[in-house]
């Protein structure tokens, strides 16, 4: 298992500036930790263009869509070439909506093949242009890699270049939808709006609370998970650092939540997702250094798992 690292410092799809420098604080906690796990593995700096949140904003509804598209489809040909010279991608990004640009890439480098997500985090990113009350696109993803419009819940009247740079980002990598809301599992969600709850519940996409999952047992959430996921052929688990305890660890990410996750939990996660021999690809989002009250602390948690994760893939 030959691991590339794609460090994506990019953080033109949030609403707060700083996860640009998750991977930098990720390098440090590394050295920090005397682990030299930055220089065992191949990398690419995935080229950015984060000067672009100084120009004027035209789609208030998606901010700096075009931006964000031209990122993505960045991310899409990265992750896709990795995957298809063998190597296991293992996307660094600022923020979350990388996400689209990866799945993109992996449908492109498999387009016949099923694609399982796993996502844990403690926002649903399930909106799009017509129902986002930010316009901020790390929280339109995975309606995106869905093809969900949610015009019949609506809320806001965009543009027709707004509809144009949605339509581009749908249909990134492959035309169309990049997996099915049945192939999609939430770990962590505590923080959304009531059009996303509605979407979740409409489209009976599973979702796991943190309470929840703690009141069944991590191991037979995860073992009911695994076998909902076995008609998939490969899964995709992006990891966004807020899904983690803001109190316990820190407030070292741009939307921190109360009351999540503990490292543990993410590390026996992924431990038992590895097991299963169908992940192709991790992401790490949402690490921002600017926002840290404990000096590192979240990009060094975030290390630790990735590193505990990289022995258990590497172990296989």
């Amino acid at each position: 298992m030959v691991i590339k690292l794609l460090k994506n410092r990019s953080d033109i799809g949030a609403g707060t500036r700083g996860s640009d420098l998750g991977i930098d604080a990720l390098e440090i906690a590394a050295i920090n930790s005397n682990n030299d796990f930055f220089h065992r593995h191949l990398f690419e700096d995935i080229i950015t263009h984060n000067e672009t949140i100084y120009q004027k904003n035209t789609n208030s509804f998606a901010q700096r869509i075009e931006h964000v598209a031209e990122q993505c489809n960045r991310v899409c040909d990265a992750v896709a070439n990795s995957l298809q010279k063998n190597f296991f991608p293992i996307v660094l990004s600022g923020d979350h909506s990388s996400a689209l640009g990866t799945i993109s890439g992996i449908k492109k480098a498999y387009p016949n093949k099923k694609l399982g997500v796993i996502w844990i985090d403690a926002h649903a990113d399930i909106h799009s242009p017509y129902t986002s009350p930010s316009g901020n696109i790390h929280g339109m993803p995975l309606a995106a890699a869905l093809g969900l419009d949610h015009t019949h819940i609506q809320i806001n009247q965009i543009s027709a270049d707004t509809v144009h740079y949605w339509s581009v980002l749908k249909n990134m990598g492959v035309e169309g939808p990049k997996l099915t809301p049945n192939h999609l599992v939430y770990f962590g969600l505590r923080d959304f709006e009531p059009a996303e709850k509605q979407v979740i519940e409409a489209e009976s996409i599973s979702n796991y609370t943190v309470e929840k999952l703690r009141e069944q047992g991590l191991q037979n959430t995860l073992d009911t998970i695994i076998k909902k996921l076995e008609d998939v052929d490969y899964l995709y688990v992006s990891f966004d650092v807020d899904s983690m305890d803001c109190d316990q660890i820190s407030y070292g990410t741009g939307t921190p939540v109360k009351s999540g996750f503990l490292p543990d939990e993410i590390n026996q996660m992924l431990h038992q997702l590895v097991l299963t021999k169908k992940i192709i690809c991790l992401e790490i989002a949402e690490i921002n250094p600017l926002l840290d009250n404990k000096g590192n602390k979240m990009a060094e948690t975030a290390f630790q798992i990735l590193s505990n994760f990289e022995q258990q893939l590497t172990s296989l």
